[in-house]
């Protein structure tokens, strides 16, 4: 993969903008945005989806395939850290003098001059940039936005607006969050990740500090997190606001309620705003204290604030039901660090009922996968029922030799509640012979276990009556099947 470079500014006045990989949330985001600006945008990806097929709708010239062809004609190349150094319209960019630039450097460039509000962290970015996008909009506001996921509601992970704000989820996982020209910053935590880059904890948590201390206007940071309350002292920011259960958190949440949805309540400047959320999970009681720190530091009603939170429904790949066959519910998360698999899962076990939670996990990078293997089995076997795990999404990195997803399920203390499973089809076939209704089904991670989702659902449209008669199976006795996995 290539390393990421942020040294190439953009040219000046670029007449065609090619995106490699714009069918990513994020890139098609800000092909989006180059779009509506007057720009002529092209742009590749390995395979056709809803969202290359939106751009087309919007004049977009998409090729399907990466080919150096695809890049005659433009005088700008927008790309991540994810593709090849032998990406032949990479090469061809470089053959021909045409700049590379990174996806954010050509997002910073949009938004210069702009009163921005950057979200990073972690985990939780997403949301909390959609609560804060949604919020803003049901307050009568007409921001300009680039989120990381498609919100429901919208439709959309990107658009134009008319004030003069704008709304960014940034990166931290290459350190890119800190080219931002940021007013206002709010950071979700400071859980240590994308060791792979920084190297070290100490190496991130710098850039944390270095990402809140640039914002001209004010910080929203977490009370809770533990790498969020460690930095908190030495930020050099004129104004901190911090939000959590804390005690001493100038928004402090209290009387949770959590189910199917969530309900609590914040209090701030000495008063108390109740809150009730169309999603679940105690961890997005704290994204929406989060964006509640954000709307009132930007000026807007409490109470006004609170409600506007309220409106938010989620953005895909987060808890998104996908379908329900036969009682059995197949949800898609895009959770694949073992904090944000504890959120999730924990959310999904208030909703669950009397039935089980069934995670066919598709690890994201073989470094995280390696540092990380004991915490994924810890949460797994602690709030799963049982747990698939199939091959390693790599994304930006190579193989690692002796890395792989049953790095995970070997740490089980309980082997017959995990399996791994080298192939998709075989994950899908022992899913469906194990899920019984009132199950939910979960593939979640990083990378594109979400694709699994079809073959999934046919199977369970295709499994017939008698299937579910077995009475191990039925019982929920997943050891019966344990010497199927491969």
């Amino acid at each position: 993969m290539i390393k990421s470079d942020f040294s190439q500014a953009m040219p000046d006045a670029p007449r065609r903008v090619h995106f490699v990989g714009i069918g990513g949330a994020g890139m098609s985001g800000i092909a989006h945005l180059f779009v509506a600006a007057g720009f002529t945008v092209s742009g590749s990806d390995i395979r056709d989806t809803e969202v290359t097929s939106g751009l087309r709708a919007e004049g977009v010239l998409i090729s399907i395939g990466h080919r150096a062809e695809n890049v005659v004609g433009a005088d700008t190349l927008v790309v991540t850290g994810a593709i090849a150094e032998d990406n032949p319209e990479f090469l061809a960019a470089s053959a021909h003098n045409i700049p590379a630039v990174h996806r954010a450097v050509a997002l910073a460039w949009l938004t210069s001059n702009r009163r921005l509000v950057a979200v990073a962290g972690a985990h939780g970015k997403t949301t909390s940039t959609g609560m804060i996008i949604e919020g803003l909009l049901a307050l009568g506001a007409s921001p300009s936005f680039v989120n990381g996921g498609v919100m429901r509601s919208l439709g959309a992970s990107a658009a134009v607006g008319d004030d003069d704000l704008f709304v960014v989820e940034a990166d931290e996982s290459d350190g890119s969050f800190l080219l931002y020209d940021t007013a206002i910053s709010l950071i979700t935590n400071v859980d240590p990740d994308h060791l792979d880059h920084f190297r070290s904890a100490e190496a991130f948590e710098a850039a944390f500090i270095s990402f809140a201390n640039a914002a001209t206007e004010f910080v929203a940071i977490s009370s809770d997190d533990p790498g969020a309350v460690a930095i908190t002292p030495r930020l050099s920011a004129s104004r901190v606001v911090t939000f959590g259960f804390a005690p001493g958190a100038d928004v402090r949440i209290h009387s949770v309620k959590a189910g199917a949805t969530i309900s609590f309540v914040v209090s701030w400047e000495g008063a108390d705003y109740p809150m009730v959320l169309r999603v679940p999970g105690v961890h997005n009681a704290l994204n929406a204290a989060g964006a509640f720190a954000v709307l009132t530091g930007l000026g807007f009603d409490p109470k006004n604030s609170s409600a506007a939170i309220a409106t938010f429904d989620g953005t895909e790949r987060r808890f998104e039901l996908r379908g329900e066959v036969r009682g059995i519910r197949v949800y898609d998360d895009f959770a694949h660090h073992p904090t944000e698999i504890r959120a999730a899962l924990s959310a999904a076990r208030n909703s669950v009922g009397s039935g089980r939670l069934i995670p066919i996990f598709q690890p994201h990078l073989y470094s995280r996968t390696r540092m990380l293997a004991a915490e994924f089995a810890e949460v797994f076997e602690s709030l799963a029922d049982y747990t698939l795990v199939v091959p390693i999404y790599g994304a930006r990195q190579d193989p690692e030799p002796g890395v792989s997803g049953e790095l995970i399920t070997s740490r089980f203390q309980d082997a017959s509640r995990s399996g791994y499973f080298a192939e998709w089809e075989a994950a899908v076939s022992h899913a469906v012979a194990i899920a019984r209704p009132g199950d939910f089904l979960i593939p979640m991670g990083g990378g594109d276990v979400h694709l699994i989702i079809p073959s999934l659902l046919a199977a369970l449209e295709n499994f017939a009556d008698g299937d579910f008669a077995d009475g191990n199976l039925w019982d929920g006795n997943f050891a019966v099947l344990a010497d199927e996995a491969p």
